[in-house]
């Protein structure tokens, strides 16, 4: 499996509760916060929620 860079570029403030709990889930707090996870049908899925919000590369 690939793996994929999720960087957090936009602030959390003024979200709906889904899309900060989502945020959490992946462990992305503040801006500027990046993971690294395996590419998956599930966070492809918490991805689509935060699109608005992050900047998706592969890594």
């Amino acid at each position: 499996m690939e793996n994929v860079k999720i960087t957090l570029v936009k602030s959390l403030i003024g979200t709906k509760p889904n899309q900060k709990a989502t945020a959490a889930s992946l462990g992305l707090r503040k801006i500027g916060d990046t993971i690294v996870h395996a590419d998956s049908a599930v966070l492809a899925g918490k991805v689509k929620i935060l699109a608005h919000l992050v900047t998706v590369e592969k890594a």
